[in-house]
């Protein structure tokens, strides 16, 4: 029996839509869970008859239950969960009604799971399923699990535009455009999962080794990780190392790839090539010997072997990195400090790594191993950039091979005679690179002071996707 709030007519009035009224149920149901988290009985039990008459399981509309748990009890649901948030082309300009529906029901499924504010304390379970439940709605936008919390996947999909693949619902007609929507999402995501993080007993599950193995690390875990990192010892302290080790070698992973993705430097061919066999060049031998052909026995003599040129030529380069490590800038500490240690693998390329708060920490002992260098951050405090520049500058050599990254929100209280240092830097010669947020998200507050006075000396801000760095610091290393 069709529920009576899915079909209502009044005197002569035109029949609604049964698809409009049902899509409408589950939407206007999921705003109220998501702004009260009080059952409304008319529209549980209206949504309930909408998703067993869509032949979809009751248990889309318990947010108690993980999306992972309904997929494993329901595989067939696996395909319908990825991507379902993204755009699906019209061959004929119809619409499927009945799929529109369908899709209502998963997404609301989705977004109640990870938006819904659940008070009181958290256990590690919970935190594990929340983070499995923003993964899939990451996957639901066509993101990487963790890419828009600035986590693992942080290889964007592009569009034409450069920005992330436009995507939508998909219901009540074409998709609307995302793409400035998705860079969004993932602040408020990781917003929510640091409200989780400290809602959890932190010290009490890494105490407990089997607790300890639920969390999945994330960037608002190492967060608190680093901050309680002194406050903790013995099993506890074992469990957050792991955790921070396990985080750092996901990132740097998909770092290394978005900076080994061009080559550095220009062909040297004053240096020989080494003759071994991944260097052959088939294709140049078999031009060079053809002459050596015999049509009578159809076989082709080598003289010579010939090799491609590997070696590059590139100029030693000083690469010093200077970061803010005040409190809102932990995500960019911690992106830059792996950046930082990729790039000391390159050869040739010098580089330094300055830490600072209202005090200055010169980490270049251990710039090459980012795990060591996070271990001796102090997050928090308040912001003295002057502290850092005398560390930095008695390192500029030879201005000309030198580039400085600067990366902070830039809310000093020394503000101008900080602002005149980086001008000196500029003008030495030495290149200088400004930065605002180097976060996967790219979300990043800078002083509206120094953007503009960054921008007047030909140096303006980089903000955004860490990409963007990355590219500058090949650019000027290459």
């Amino acid at each position: 029996m069709t529920h009576p709030m899915l079909h209502h007519t009044s005197g002569d009035a035109p029949e609604p839509d049964p698809y409009d009224n049902r899509r409408q149920v589950l939407y206007w149901r999921l705003l109220a869970r998501l702004f009260d988290p009080e059952e409304q009985a008319g529209l549980e039990s209206a949504s309930l008859a909408v998703v067993e008459d869509i032949g979809l399981p009751s248990a889309l509309l318990d947010p108690g239950v993980s999306v992972d748990s309904v997929v494993q009890r329901h595989p067939e649901l696996a395909a319908e969960f990825d991507g379902l948030m993204a755009p699906e082309p019209e061959e004929d300009g119809t619409r499927d009604r009945a799929a529109e529906v369908r899709r209502a029901a998963l997404a609301s499924k989705v977004l109640l799971n990870v938006f819904a504010s659940r008070p009181g304390t958290v256990s590690a379970e919970q935190l594990a399923r929340w983070q499995s439940d923003a993964g899939r709605l990451e996957r639901a936008l066509g993101c990487r699990p963790g890419e828009l919390r600035g986590g693992r996947g942080s290889t964007h999909r592009t569009g034409a535009g450069g920005g992330a693949n436009p995507t939508g619902t998909g219901v009540g007609g074409p998709a609307p455009d995302l793409s400035r929507l998705i860079p969004a999402i993932g602040p408020e995501l990781g917003s929510i999962e640091g409200d989780l993080v400290r809602r959890m007993h932190l010290r009490e599950v890494l105490a407990d080794p089997q607790l300890a193995s639920r969390l999945t690390p994330s960037m608002s875990l190492i967060e608190q990780l680093l901050r309680d990192k002194d406050n903790l010892s013995g099993v506890a302290l074992a469990n957050a190392k792991a955790l921070i080790r396990r985080y750092v070698d996901e990132v740097t992973e998909v770092l290394r790839t978005q900076v080994e993705k061009a080559t550095v430097g220009e062909l040297d061919r004053s240096v020989p090539p080494k003759r071994v066999f991944r260097n052959l060049d088939i294709d140049r031998t078999i031009w060079k010997n053809l002459t050596n052909w015999s049509p009578e026995e159809e076989r082709l003599y080598v003289d010579r072997l010939y090799y491609r040129h590997t070696s590059r030529r590139t100029t030693p380069q000083r690469l010093i990195v200077v970061v803010d490590q005040s409190g809102s800038m932990v995500d960019s500490m911690v992106n830059c400090t792996i950046l930082a240690s990729i790039f000391a693998g390159l050869p040739k390329v010098d580089v330094h790594l300055i830490a600072y708060d209202t005090q200055a920490l010169d980490l270049t002992p251990w710039a090459h191993d980012p795990f060591e260098t996070l271990l001796r951050t102090k997050l928090g405090g308040g912001t003295d950039g002057t502290v850092a520049m005398a560390l930095a500058q008695p390192k500029i050599a030879e201005p000309r091979n030198t580039v400085v990254v600067w990366i902070s929100d830039f809310y000093e209280w020394r503000h101008q005679e900080l602002f005149d240092s980086m001008a000196a830097v500029h003008r030495s010669g030495a290149k200088f690179i400004p930065v605002g947020s180097v976060t996967s998200s790219g979300r990043g507050s800078v002083n509206p002071w120094f953007r503009e006075r960054f921008k007047d000396l030909g140096t303006p801000v980089i903000s955004g996707h860490i990409k963007k760095l990355v590219h500058e610091l090949k650019a000027f290393l290459t």
